[in-house]
C-alpha cells in the first residue's frame, strides 16, 4: 500500500529535513502506556509508518510491515546529552519517517521525550498536534478513560492517506500562475539579497554538528512584548523579524543600506476552505519572501511596520496560494526562497495535557536537516519562534562547521537586547504620554 508524493512534497525528499519536538518532564511515566499510546498514534496516521521510495520519476510513501514500523525507544541518560544526540541522529535513510525516544534519568523522575518527523509528511502545526495526541492517548490510558479515537486506523484496515495540500488549493488560471512566477523571478534578479558570512573556516569533510542557541522570555516579558506589538500596530512576528534583520545587518560590512531578505513561512491550513485540521499529517505551509534595504541606522520599529504591512498584503491578495503553486519551480530558481533571515513563527501553543503526577517543564520545536554546505561561505540565519504556555522562545539551530556557537550566541543576545529595547521604549513613551 502506497501513496504518491505531489511535486511540493517531493521537494522535501532531497532536503532530509525533520521537525524535532521535545518535552522535558518531571514525575512518573508508565513506559508500557506510552509505548501503547505511540503505537496507537502511528496506527491512526499511516504516513508515520512509511518510508520513501522512488516512483516513476518521483517518489511515493510505502507502508512498512509490522517489523519495520517505528516503535518507542527507551533508555536512561542525561537529558542534555540525549537532546544533542537526537538532533544529530538522522531518520534512517529508507526507514520510517518518524522516531520517538524517551530518555529517563537514572533515578527515574526526570525524562526527555523527543519526537522526530520527516518534513515530507509534516509541518510545525501537525508535529505539535501529533506530540500532543500521543500524550492525550497516554493520559487516557493511565487514567482508565475511553479514547474516542481508539477505533481509527485499526490493524488490517486500508490506510486513509491525507490529501496533499497542493490539491486542496482554490482553482487558478494557469496563465495567472505563470505571470506570478515570472514576476517573482524578475524581483529576485533586480533585488539579490546578501547572506551572512560564516565565521568558521571551511572544515574537513565530516566536521560539524547541529547545535541550538536559545532565547527565552518568561510570561511577564512575553506579555510586555505582545503589548508593545499591539501599541505599534504590528505583530510580534514583525518585531522579531526587524530585530533579526538589524542584527544580521551588523554582521555585514559598511554602514550604508544593504539589500536583505526576510523569509516568513505562512500557514495554509487556516486559509483553505474548509480549513485543514492541525492533526492532518501533511506539510501545509508556504513562504513569503520580502527584500528590504537595511542600514545600521534603520529605525527597527519602522522596519517592523514594513515587514508587517507587506506580509499582511501578501496574505490578503492570495499570495500564499500562488506561492504554493510555484513551489515546484524552486529547484530551478533557488533565489525564490533565498533570504538573509528565516523566521518561523508557530504562535501561541498550549502544552500537552498530562495526567496527575506528571508535568512538562519545557517544550521545544526545532527543525533539523542532514545537509549543510560549509563550502558556500555564507547562508541565512534561521530563527524558530514558538510560545508554549505563554512563554516565548526563539531557537537558533545552526551547524557548527558554518556558524560557531559563540557567533550564534552573540546573535541571540543582540536579538534579545533589541526586543527588550522595543518594550522599554514603548513603555517609556506610554508613561510620558500618560
Amino acid at each position: 500500500m502506497h501513496r504518491a508524493l505531489c511535486p511540493v512534497e517531493t521537494l522535501y525528499v532531497g532536503q532530509r529535513s525533520r521537525a524535532v519536538l521535545s518535552s522535558t518532564l518531571r514525575g512518573h511515566i508508565d513506559v508500557g502506556a506510552l509505548t501503547a499510546a505511540f503505537d496507537a498514534t502511528t496506527q491512526a496516521h499511516p504516513s508515520l509508518r512509511t518510508r520513501i521510495v522512488p516512483d516513476a520519476g518521483g517518489f511515493r510513501l510505502c507502508l512498512l510491515d509490522e517489523g519495520g514500523r517505528p516503535r518507542l525507544t527507551t533508555r536512561t541518560g542525561d537529558e542534555e546529552d540525549a537532546y544533542a544526540a537526537e538532533l544529530n541522529t538522522p531518520l534512517s535513510l529508507g526507514g520510517p519517517l518518524s522516531r520517538a525516544v524517551l530518555v529517563s534519568a537514572p533515578e527515574g523522575d526526570g525524562h526527555l521525550f523527543v519526537l522526530s518527523v520527516d518534513h515530507t509528511i509534516t509541518d510545525g502545526h501537525s508535529s505539535i498536534a501529533l506530540h500532543h495526541e500521543i500524550w492525550d492517548r497516554y493520559r487516557v490510558l493511565v487514567e482508565g478513560g475511553e479514547d474516542p479515537r481508539a477505533t481509527t486506523g485499526l490493524p488490517g484496515e486500508a490506510p486513509h492517506w491525507p490529501e496533499p495540500v497542493s490539491r486542496l488549493l482554490p482553482d487558478a488560471d494557469q496563465a495567472e500562475t505563470t505571470r506570478y512566477l515570472e514576476q517573482r523571478i524578475e524581483e529576485t534578479r533586480r533585488h539579490p539579497v546578501e547572506l551572512v558570512p560564516y565565521d568558521v573556516p571551511p572544515p574537513a569533510a565530516g566536521d560539524g554538528r547541529i547545535e541550538v542557541g536559545r532565547l527565552t522570555l518568561d510570561e511577564e516579558r512575553t506579555t510586555r512584548l505582545r503589548r508593545t506589538a499591539r501599541q505599534a500596530g504590528v505583530s510580534v512576528h514583525a518585531l522579531i523579524c526587524a530585530a533579526l534583520l538589524s542584527t544580521a545587518r551588523r554582521r555585514l560590512a559598511g554602514s550604508g543600506p544593504r539589500t536583505l531578505g526576510c523569509l516568513s513561512p505562512v500557514d495554509l491550513r487556516s486559509r483553505l476552505s474548509p480549513p485543514l485540521p492541525a492533526p492532518v499529517m501533511v506539510p501545509a505551509v508556504t513562504t513569503h519572501l520580502q527584500t528590504l534595504d537595511v542600514s545600521r541606522e534603520t529605525d527597527p520599529v519602522a522596519l517592523a511596520r514594513t515587514v508587517h504591512a507587506r506580509l499582511r498584503d501578501f496574505v490578503a491578495s492570495g499570495g500564499p496560494y500562488h506561492e504554493m503553486r510555484i513551489t515546484p519551480e524552486i529547484p530551478r530558481n533557488p533565489a525564490l526562497q533565498l533570504a538573509t533571515v528565516i523566521a518561523t513563527n508557530m504562535g501561541v501553543v498550549p502544552g500537552p495535557r498530562l495526567p496527575d503526577g506528571l508535568r512538562a517543564t519545557d517544550v521545544r520545536l526545532v527543525p533539523a536537516r542532514e545537509q549543510y554546505f560549509p563550502q558556500t561561505g555564507r547562508s541565512p540565519v534561521m530563527a524558530c519562534v514558538v510560545s508554549f504556555e505563554g512563554r516565548l522562545a526563539i531557537e537558533f539551530p545552526h551547524f557548527t562547521a558554518c556558524f560557531s556557537p559563540s557567533f550564534v550566541g552573540a546573535v541571540r543576545d543582540e536579538v534579545l537586547d533589541r526586543l527588550v529595547a522595543f518594550t522599554d521604549a514603548a513603555e517609556t513613551a506610554s508613561a510620558q504620554a500618560g
